[in-house]
């Protein structure tokens, strides 16, 4: 009577994931993301925040979705093995403060240091990525991880300023908009750590593969060793 090989009888290989599906998760993971900060920024701006079609749907849900999508497919890309070049999906972040560039009127804020958050918060994230992500060398890690990490309290902290007094952390509702500003610059922080990460891939899993479908050795009687 022939073994049963345990292997082929769960029905062979592990179906591999599709690309699709991550980057629609990731797409929609930013958009959430992006509409959450959006109600910090009404904070800042009080009465004068503005709504817009091309604004708030294209510079900053629509960057966010796209940020969303590639550190979702940098998931897929390290599920499965990795690609070439594909850990420069770790800038992705700074799209969020690319994109908004294309709003009309806000090169010239920039010029006058107005509107440099977004690339603040982007480059914040990608250095908390690349502290968590465990690539590299520990110290270096460890060096720009302490400084992404003071950069994101000193921004929070910079609220009652910013918003020319209109949030106070005294107050339930300004503690909860400086909360709610410090999750968000870590969540995105925590994601970008995705490309950083290491590779998983089928090697990995070829030799409990093999351990469990190869027969065992056949037993010398007799035998001293």
């Amino acid at each position: 009577m022939e073994p049963i090989d345990a292997g082929t009888s769960s029905g062979g290989a592990r179906p591999r994931p599709r690309a699709a599906l991550s980057v629609l998760i990731g797409a929609l993971l930013g958009i959430t993301w992006a509409a959450g900060f959006r109600a910090y920024m009404v904070e800042l701006a009080g009465d004068e925040s503005t709504f817009s079609w091309y604004a708030t749907f294209v510079g900053l849900l629509g960057a966010a979705g796209i940020v969303g999508g590639l550190l979702g497919l940098a998931d897929h890309i390290r599920r499965t093995g990795g690609r070439p070049h594909w850990r420069w999906l770790a800038l992705s972040p700074l799209i969020l403060g690319l994109l908004p560039l294309t709003v009309p009127g806000t090169l010239a804020l920039l010029s006058q240091g107005i509107g440099t958050a977004g690339i603040a918060v982007a480059l914040i994230a990608v250095g908390i990525g690349y502290a968590f992500g465990g690539r590299g060398r520990a110290w270096l890690r460890s060096v720009i991880g302490v400084v992404a990490l003071a950069a994101v309290v000193a921004l929070v902290a910079m609220t009652p300023v910013i918003s020319e007094g209109r949030v106070s952390f005294a107050e339930p509702r300004g503690a909860w908009a400086g909360t709610l500003a410090l999750t968000s610059v870590l969540v995105l922080g925590l994601a970008t750590s995705i490309p950083f990460r290491t590779v998983l891939g089928r090697s990995a899993e070829l030799p409990t593969t093999r351990s469990r479908t190869a027969p065992a050795p056949p037993s010398l009687s007799g035998s001293a060793d």
